[in-house]
């Protein structure tokens, strides 16, 4: 039976600990959907076990694709490049996973029936026109017409040409999308993309697939051919750094406080959250790193501190720290001074809209605030202490709404009543396990 609500009475106690959080997402979902596409058998170790990932396998079996999991490792039995079971009438359900949602409709571009895309009613209300637009170009029909939001239909062609592409919003998920579509696409595609995450190019790299990648200073330049085949991939999958945040702000906020996180994601494209709190004054240490799949790893080393200062964060960290500006945020609401955060209208189109309920979560604690749909203004309160009650629902059920509001229960006090926890599967299943193990008292 799933629980309505939680409830955090206190502040979490001192704590010097080290943990391991769950497998990354982004590399989770990539490693299915292009294994699917593999010749052999694939094996992954740490595959995050969300609902996210868990939706992403069940649309591959959907799609003829064998899949066996044990306690440590997921077996994918590749079935090569469209090597796909098409049949009438399939319906592939991408939950709340926009990533999965916009990167699936790649490998169905050969599709020779309509296939039906849907989501929660969360994922339903998501733009899909970022990767719908290049698919288009492509030659792959989507139906209704000009309808940019699920559900939608999906028919494939046999006549699909490569295409040379502008992606100008810093969207990883359109640019994966057409990278992931050029694997059945004759010729040579290009793209030229706004800088952003770039788990995708590093995979294709480590799989020596046919890419040729010139980074700039704004944008990269990405160049595809059609390749004959795709080995099978062997990926002991890093803990993602995304989840890592939560822990490494209650850290930052908690007395006398000390942790270690093994074995975390560090990629270049994900490194925001680091770089934009060590400006603040966090002290965050890099231990152990070491290269997994072409992805850099290590051991994130974290301590309590004391004196944090505001910041007016460098637009250029923010596709680097997309997912990790809500606990951003609370440590900006310590801060002594004033913190400026500008061109966030990206969060605002994730699974909530973000920057307006940060906004109106930091209000409800006295944090003053000035906000637009693109920007934030926080006036840090270093002796910020809650002592009233606190209840947080109705926010579309945003698994990093739900962790952020847990987060200021255990680091800034009141009295929390937290709905909808469930949420916290999307991402992270095991977030209330590791707060209970730091100590943290949750009813």
């Amino acid at each position: 039976m799933q629980r309505k609500f939680i409830e955090i009475k206190e502040k979490i106690g001192q704590f010097n600990k080290e943990i391991i959080v769950d497998g990354d997402k982004s590399l989770s979902i990539r490693w299915a959907l292009i294994s699917s596409q593999a010749l052999g058998v694939s094996r992954a170790k740490n595959l995050l076990k969300s609902d996210d990932v868990k939706d992403a396998l069940r649309c591959l079996k959907k799609l003829g694709v064998k899949i066996l999991n044990s306690k440590d490792n997921c077996y994918i039995y590749g079935r090569g490049i469209n090597g796909f079971k098409f049949k009438k009438n399939i319906v592939l359900n991408a939950g709340n996973s926009g990533t999965l949602g916009r990167l699936i409709l790649a490998l169905l571009i050969k599709s020779p029936y309509k296939i039906k895309i849907t989501g929660d009613k969360s994922l339903s209300k998501r733009d899909f026109s970022r990767v719908i637009e290049p698919l288009k170009k492509i030659g792959v029909n989507f139906y209704p017409k000009n309808k940019n939001k699920l559900p939608i239909f999906i028919k494939g062609s046999e006549f699909l040409r490569p295409i040379n592409y502008l992606e100008n919003r810093g969207s990883a998920q359109c640019k994966s999308c057409i990278m992931l579509a050029s694997l059945n696409t004759p010729g040579q595609t290009i793209i030229k993309a706004k800088k952003s995450r770039d788990h995708t190019e590093i995979l294709f790299k480590s799989l020596n697939l046919p890419i040729k990648l010139i980074k700039g200073t704004d944008f990269d330049l990405i160049k595809l051919s059609q390749p004959k085949k795709i080995q099978k991939i062997d990926f002991n999958i890093p803990g993602d750094i995304s989840s890592a945040a939560f822990f490494i702000v209650l850290t930052i906020l908690s007395k006398k406080s000390t942790l270690l996180l093994k074995n975390i994601n560090i990629n270049s494209s994900r490194m925001g959250i680091i770089k934009i709190l060590n400006r603040m004054g966090a002290k965050i240490k890099l231990r152990n790193i070491k290269i997994l799949n072409g992805e850099r790893c290590s051991d994130i080393f974290v301590k309590n501190t004391k004196s944090l200062k505001g910041i007016k964060c460098p637009t250029k960290l923010n596709s680097s720290a997309i997912d990790e500006f809500l606990v951003i945020f609370l440590v900006a609401a310590k801060a002594k001074g004033i913190s400026y955060f500008n061109n966030l209208s990206e969060l605002n189109q994730k699974e909530s809209p973000r920057l307006k309920l940060a906004a109106k979560i930091l209000k409800s604690m006295g944090v003053k605030v000035k906000s637009t749909d693109k920007s934030i203004t926080i006036f840090g309160n270093p002796g910020l202490i809650l002592k009233k009650k606190f209840n947080i629902k109705n926010y579309f059920k945003d698994h990093r709404i739900m962790m952020m509001a847990v987060i200021s229960a255990l680091s800034l006090g009141g009295s929390w009543r937290i709905f909808d926890p469930e949420s916290v599967k999307t991402s992270f299943p095991s977030f209330l396990k590791i707060i209970k193990n730091l100590g943290g008292k949750i009813k």
